[in-house]
């Protein structure tokens, strides 16, 4: 395995990372222990969860899948062993957590951070990330801005937000920050306030790349490479959907997409399985595993420091695992550039 520095923040990390937010949902328990067991025998050392999982989000789930990888760490042993993160949530789509008045302030903030040290069973949390802004942006599969000045008005400023995660960094419950489902102008001005104003530098950003999903190349890739605040990518098989086990209208028994198709459908769009068809064809015309050709892609950009995979199978983690021994020939790159120039951004 692999392993990367996380930015400046000093940690080095596994360049897969081991996703897990279907722990709670589609694995139970003993799979979701069986996965880390592999994951770690394998070199990953670097887990990712957050207090909203398992997805899809419900009430009566929330916290599962920080509970079971806290179970984990108190059966084997093993926190001195994992880099760890988790997230908490923004404002705006999640009523079902603190009485519904979340947002990025210091009261929501350090109660997220308290309950996920009791779910996880541990006292402090390596990387902590901002799940998405308080701010309105373009996100969540948004590539044009339209401000909301109604949202932005009552933001609370980023400035206050950074400043609540310095006193948890001071206090070990947590040790570095990170974004998720930022922007551009967001991450340039979460560095500009640690320059300016000595608030905690961002160790990474956490955002969606995939082979149907390379927004991110626009304007993020430059900030994060010359920034050194490196993507950790998410969705890198756009739900599987990469995998090709999709095409057809074919429906897995106990895939994601096949029990939630009506809630995910971002990469079942026509131009995303038209393309899809073309990666996986790519793929085989080469004698590659499509997924092990889309992973690989992910693993080789110059701004990933990790890439955040999931699985609901010890089949589909080795496999997936597997991927960062892959090495794409120039002709399979010029192969899906080529599929890229024809289908520009097909599933934002």
């Amino acid at each position: 395995m692999q392993h990367r520095s996380l930015g400046r923040s000093g940690l080095s990390v596994s360049a897969i990372c081991l996703g897990t937010m279907t722990w709670g949902q589609q694995n139970t328990e003993a799979d979701a222990h069986a996965q880390m067991d592999l994951a770690l025998d394998r070199g990953v050392d670097f887990f990712d969860t957050a207090e909203l999982y398992p997805v899809p989000p419900r009430p009566e789930t929330q916290g599962r899948t920080e509970e079971y990888i806290g179970t984990w760490f108190r059966d084997r042993g093993t926190r001195d062993k994992v880099i760890l993160a988790s997230k908490v949530v923004g404002p705006g789509r999640m009523t079902h957590f603190r009485d519904g008045s979340v947002r990025l302030d210091r009261t929501n903030i350090r109660q997220a951070v308290e309950d996920s040290l009791r779910r996880l069973r541990t006292d402090y949390i390596d990387l902590y990330y901002l799940h998405w802004p308080e701010r309105g942006a373009n996100y969540f599969g948004r590539l044009g801005y339209e401000p909301d000045p109604e949202r932005d008005a009552n933001a609370i400023a980023l400035a206050e937000t950074m400043q609540v995660l310095q006193e948890l960094v001071r206090a070990g419950s947590i040790r570095h920050v990170a974004l998720s489902n930022e922007t551009a102008w967001g991450l340039m001005h979460t560095v500009g306030l640690a320059e300016t104003q000595g608030l905690p530098r961002p160790a990474c950003i956490q955002n969606p790349y995939n082979l149907l999903n390379r927004g991110f190349e626009v304007g993020l890739a430059e900030a994060a490479i010359r920034e050194e605040v490196p993507l950790c990518a998410y969705s890198p098989l756009a739900m599987g959907t990469l995998s090709g086990k999709y095409l057809g209208g074919a429906q897995p028994e106990g895939a994601r997409l096949t029990q939630f198709g009506d809630i995910f459908g971002r990469y079942l769009k026509p131009r995303g399985v038209a393309a899809t068809e073309r990666y996986v064809a790519l793929a085989r015309d080469h004698g590659l595993d499509p997924a092990h050709m889309a992973l690989a892609y992910v693993n080789s950009r110059p701004f990933v420091a990790s890439n955040i995979i999931g699985a609901t199978t010890l089949e589909q983690l080795a496999r997936n695992i597997d991927s960062i021994t892959v090495t794409l020939p120039e002709s399979v790159l010029e192969g899906i550039e080529a599929i890229h120039a024809e289908f520009t951004y097909p599933c934002p």
